[in-house]
């Protein structure tokens, strides 16, 4: 059984300064990071002690810092970098305020999603955004490992979801799996039916069981 649990970066500095994301290259903020290590913490419990996983991250620094964290949880191991896993360039407008680009964007005709640039000079379709991450999945699903976890962005997660139902790519113009940044998606594939299912997606729910949990304690001394 092969099970991927696909990650979405946590709170990146972009974020909270209102930036186009894309390729600009942001770190994790404070609670990005106390955040990722919620993620870490979550995926050992789940995979048991035993478990050592294979890791795969985009490699922007929001992305690594989060792999590194969940990394550190199951050390020794060590993330590997896939630019393929990046998350869709937005060309001209990145690291610009994202009014700039919401002011800007045109969205893809009917007859022609996959290969619409949005207006926007240096951006990449949705074709070629697809086609990397179709094929860094297609190199993480043929490694044996049974327990892979994939570190991304958000709108990259529709394409990881997608390359791993199969979806063709001249279908892909359409799909838009929505996930909240910091949160756990689980794939899984069965040994006698190779079945691929999606256990769940974008689950964010023990973030908020450690915030509870946080809220209760005492206060350090």
């Amino acid at each position: 059984m092969k099970d991927i649990f696909v990650i979405t970066h946590t709170q990146s500095q972009h974020h909270v300064d209102g930036l186009v994301g894309g390729w600009h290259d942001t770190p994790l903020t404070d609670k990005g990071r106390a955040d990722a290590q919620r993620i870490a913490a979550h995926l050992r419990a789940i995979a048991g002690d035993a478990a050592q996983p294979e890791i795969f991250t985009s490699d922007l620094t929001r992305a690594t810092q989060t792999a590194q964290a969940i990394a550190d949880a199951f050390a020794p191991c060590t993330p590997l970098p896939m630019p393929d896993l990046r998350e869709i360039s937005y060309g001209e407008a990145e690291g610009k305020p994202q009014r700039w680009l919401d002011e800007r964007l045109t969205p893809a005709p009917d007859d022609n999603r996959l290969d619409h640039r949005y207006a926007i000079a240096g951006a990449e379709t949705r074709r070629e955004f697809a086609t990397r991450i179709y094929r860094a999945m297609d190199d993480i699903i043929a490694r044996p490992a049974e327990l892979q976890i994939i570190v991304t962005h958000g709108f990259a997660l529709t394409f990881v979801v997608a390359a791993w139902i199969g979806m063709p790519l001249e279908a892909a113009g359409f799909v838009n799996f929505t996930v909240p940044s910091g949160s756990v998606t689980h794939l899984r594939q069965d040994d006698y039916w190779r079945n691929r299912a999606v256990i769940s997606l974008g689950d964010e729910s023990f973030l908020a069981l450690g915030d509870s949990a946080a809220r209760s304690r005492p206060p350090s001394a």
